[in-house]
């Protein structure tokens, strides 16, 4: 008899964000192709509170380099690549459950995101990751010293309300699953070097969102 081993519960809630290529607003959460037929970026995620079975995962931070070309959500896309970093500051059972959430293997919405996505990894690491997130959404930013930096602040305009937020709701095409609501922005900076990933750009698309997520379900 095989024994079948299955993940614990788990459940993140948190900020994401991105800088990339595209121009602003980034079509791919609209469900549409990259606007320069292929893209490039930066994807953050930092955990408010989260948990996998009793593994506490609260305060730390996720940072994805991406890359590729097409219409992800039509299944039309191709070379997708990716390298991932893990926070420094994670112990090695935190470390761990990240990779099993992150993974895919856990259930949940990254599984369905990465069988979408599909990407082919270039690369993991541990390190150093800065996030800071302003409590009105007016700005947001991730650092990885001397490898990764993603400025941005949110968009606005000469008929925007005073600290009112340009926002879409019910996306055709979110990065982080059904039901939340994208912030957009303006990338201030947006610099990679890491595992062949190489820009350095400002002025592009930007966007944040909340996620909920559990599994393994």
């Amino acid at each position: 008899m095989t024994e079948q081993t299955t993940s614990p519960r788990w459940q993140l809630t948190g900020d994401w964000f991105d800088t990339c290529k595209c121009s602003i607003p980034c079509p791919c959460t609209f469900a549409q192709a990259p606007s320069e037929g292929d893209c490039e970026g930066v994807l953050v995620w930092h955990i408010r509170e989260g948990r996998y079975g009793d593994t506490r995962l609260d305060g730390l931070n996720v940072l994805m380099l991406g890359s590729f070309t097409g219409n992800v959500w039509a299944g039309e896309h191709t070379d997708p690549y990716a390298a991932v970093f893990l926070d420094e500051r994670a112990d090695d059972e935190q470390r761990g459950a990240l990779g099993a959430i992150f993974g895919g293997e856990a259930g949940g919405w990254p599984k369905q995101f990465g069988e979408v996505f599909g990407a082919e990894m270039r690369g993991m690491d541990v390190a150093p990751i800065n996030v800071e997130i302003d409590d009105r959404l007016g700005s947001w930013s991730a650092e990885i010293p001397g490898r990764v930096t993603a400025r941005a602040e949110a968009l606005t305009g000469p008929t925007t309300p005073d600290g009112a937020r340009v926002q879409l709701h019910n996306a055709p095409g979110a990065e982080v699953g059904p039901g939340q609501v994208a912030t957009w922005g303006r990338a201030t900076t947006d610099r990679a070097d890491a595992f062949g990933f190489g820009w350095d750009r400002s002025g592009r698309s930007s966007k944040h969102f909340s996620f909920d997520w559990s599994g393994p379900d």
